[in-house]
């Protein structure tokens, strides 16, 4: 099995932008996003980040509540974002925020939006309940082809990582983490009907210490990679890979004095598919800080894979875009 120790690449200037650094994702050859999820343990907003990975400044847009999620759209600029009980477009030029779906988990109190995934123009994302304790965050389906909203479970704690395959019928199969529970699980998606299937266990991890955070395919779309959430005091942080078809696993990237891993990316980076690892601060003494110098850093680390992988651009209903700019 391989094991590689991945290297800083992005260190944030400030505590809050080190606080909850999340979903890096691809926008072009030279520039990779991430969202600070919250700018500190009692801060109720977040931001959207740009890192230019040539130069190695990062642009910081403030958005007006704590996001889950954003994602690059086909039109320039602007991101898709759940933010808060939202979903909408940030335009990153006018600073402007214009939700398109409000009152997500409107039937439950103290749930915010938390981790997302785009697929085929449609929007798959969860929620988390703030106090992790009691099940009733939202899974929901944001269908593109009549924009609504749908609802597939009301039983989750804190929704994570997502990716979606297609099994050896050609059935969609969504897999998905409730952090909480420790493990990763797959379930039938039925996207015409709005549906999703009883959950199997994928990866159980319920004998760990750590919590599986965020998630991405592999390119070939035979393993997962997976970003760990140790609450400890480990030296090294990790994201491990594990194979879809039993669970097997086959690969660890070591984060040095980061303990908390909270998603993976696999970017182009100096001629190579190198994998991005976010890290944390959260929940995190002063002391603990000292001990993990490298907490809320961005890392990055080889890999053997030649392609990029699944990370699809949001393209924007027509005139969902023109009335949101109109009304910006």
């Amino acid at each position: 099995m391989q094991i590689t120790e991945s290297e800083v690449l992005y260190r944030p200037e400030t505590p809050e932008l080190r606080f909850l650094p999340e979903g890096p994702y691809t926008i072009d050859a030279s520039t990779i996003s991430w969202v600070g999820i919250q700018h500190g343990a009692t801060s109720t907003v977040g931001s959207i980040n740009l890192l230019n990975l040539v130069s190695g400044r990062d642009e910081s847009y403030q958005l007006p509540g704590r996001p889950g999620f954003a994602f690059p759209t086909d039109q320039p600029g602007v991101f898709v974002a759940g933010v808060e009980r939202e979903v909408g477009l940030f335009d990153k030029r006018s600073r402007q925020w214009e939700p398109f779906v409000t009152n997500v988990d409107a039937g439950v109190t103290n749930t915010i939006i938390n981790d997302g995934m785009v697929f085929e123009d449609n929007l798959i994302f969860g929620c988390k309940e703030l106090e992790f304790k009691t099940k009733k965050a939202g899974l929901y389906l944001w269908r593109a082809a009549d924009r609504r909203l749908i609802q597939l479970r009301d039983d989750q704690i804190c929704s994570n990582g997502k990716a979606v395959t297609r099994d050896s019928t050609g059935l969609l199969q969504l897999i998905d983490i409730d952090s909480p529970s420790k493990t990763i699980t797959r379930s039938q998606l039925n996207i015409e009907a709005g549906t999703i299937g009883e959950p199997q266990i994928v990866v159980d991890l319920t004998s760990d210490e750590v919590f599986p955070d965020g998630m991405i395919l592999t390119p070939d779309h035979k393993s997962l990679i997976v970003a760990l959430y140790d609450p400890g005091d480990p030296r090294f942080g990790a994201a491990r890979q594990y194979r879809l078809s039993d669970g097997q696993l086959e690969a660890i990237w070591t984060c040095a004095g980061s303990p908390r891993v909270t998603c993976p990316q696999l970017i182009s980076h100096k001629g190579r598919v190198r994998l991005v690892l976010t890290t944390a601060v959260e929940h995190m003494s002063a002391e603990q800080q000292q001990r993990h110098p490298n907490a809320g850093c961005l890392f990055i680390a080889d890999t053997p894979f030649t392609e990029l992988g699944d990370q699809p651009v949001f393209r924007c209903p027509k005139n969902l875009f023109e009335q949101t700019s109109r009304e910006s």
